[in-house]
């Protein structure tokens, strides 16, 4: 048996404030609409992976989601310019990273980052 895909589900009530904040925000795609369930993503080939935390890294709490994009000052700045609180960073960390944390329209916390 192969794994062929792994799918984030996150509840809510406000399928248009996760399209504000995944799509128009962060940049992506919506790949299906039926207005109870929005999934998007990118046509792109990306990694996937699940990580297990004991703790966020740097001392921070353990995030929801990390989102890795290719620029992390163009997404902090598009974050701030949308109205989101920064609440960690921006940090270049030891181990290659520059990022920063946000909360999603639902709470979540979510780690944008990119490697150095």
């Amino acid at each position: 048996m192969k794994v062929k895909r792994i799918v984030a589900n996150i509840a809510t009530q406000d399928t248009a404030a996760a399209k504000r904040f995944y799509q128009d925000v962060l940049g992506l795609d919506v790949l299906m609409d039926q207005g109870w369930i929005v999934t998007c993503g990118s046509a792109e080939t990306m990694s996937v992976q699940t990580s297990f935390m004991t703790e966020g890294g740097s001392g921070t709490p353990v995030p929801a989601l990390s989102i890795e994009v290719d620029d992390v000052d163009e997404a902090l700045d598009r974050m701030r310019k949308a109205g989101f609180a920064v609440e960690y960073g921006p940090a270049d960390e030891p181990w290659g990273v520059r990022r920063f944390y946000v909360r999603d329209p639902f709470g979540r916390l979510v780690n944008i980052l990119s490697h150095r």
